[in-house]
């Protein structure tokens, strides 16, 4: 159960408990299946730090979970949850906007298991590249080289046609293959 808070003009707030719908075992399997780590690097490549991306993927989950959805195939799976992902991202912007933040230094807390430094090093270069990108560009980026989709994959889940993924796949890389340079 989680809380709500509800107030009526000229009252104080109270507060409510409502009860989410059961998680199906399809649902579930098609949530936290195979695909959590295809939705972390696409989080990543779109927030550019590990620590905003695992935010994004928790919200992305908990929004699914939320208002569950009948998914017919398992194929469709991945395109349906990246679009939460990218939609639960845009909000997280457009809130960010809204409200001040104060950065906190949190990249001195090492994680188990976490990559080593020189792997960390390289994995936010490219995704700052990335997320540095403009958003048409970004999103198709993040799509297929990023979560591994297909190009009608990702044309379904962005909702263009397989054309324009192409083209802005092949401006996207040029663009992060620019930036890194040669080494």
């Amino acid at each position: 159960m989680l809380p709500t808070w509800e107030r009526a003009p000229g009252e104080r707030y109270s507060v409510s408990f409502v009860t989410l719908p059961p998680v199906t075992p399809e649902l579930r399997a098609a949530v936290l299946g195979d695909h959590l780590d295809r939705l972390f690097r696409a989080a990543w490549a779109l927030t550019g730090a590990r620590e905003d991306a695992e935010d994004l993927v928790q919200e992305t989950y908990e929004r699914v979970l939320r208002r569950p959805r009948e998914i017919a195939r398992e194929e469709d799976a991945l395109p349906y949850l990246l679009g939460v992902l990218r939609n639960t991202w845009v909000d997280t912007i457009r809130s960010r906007a809204r409200r001040p933040t104060v950065p906190l230094d949190l990249e001195s807390a090492d994680p188990v298991g976490a990559p080593s430094p020189l792997e960390q090093v390289a994995a936010r270069e490219v995704f700052a590249v990335v997320a540095s990108l403009p958003e048409d560009w970004r999103d198709t980026v993040t799509a297929v080289d990023v979560a591994g989709l297909s190009y009608a994959e990702a044309a379904k889940a962005l909702g263009v046609p397989v054309g324009t993924i192409m083209s802005r796949l092949s401006r996207g890389r040029e663009r992060v293959a620019e930036k890194l340079g040669p080494r």
